[in-house]
């Protein structure tokens, strides 16, 4: 929701996420969004996520 954006609740969760995953000793942390979906990349960007892979999926109905 537009209401909800930037207030750093994203960044709060996220930081709560990889302290709970640093704690079961995860090592990395992955996540994802849609190819175009520019705030989503902007705020992996802004967390400092590094860009792993792009790829494009497809669908085919029968």
């Amino acid at each position: 929701m537009e209401s909800y954006r930037n207030r750093g609740y994203a960044k709060e969760l996220l930081n709560k996420c990889e302290m709970w995953a640093k704690d079961k000793g995860c090592k990395e942390f992955a996540s994802d969004c849609e190819f175009d979906n520019n705030i989503s990349f902007q705020f992996h960007k802004a967390m400092h996520f590094t860009e792993a892979n792009r790829i494009i999926c497809f669908t085919k109905k029968l």
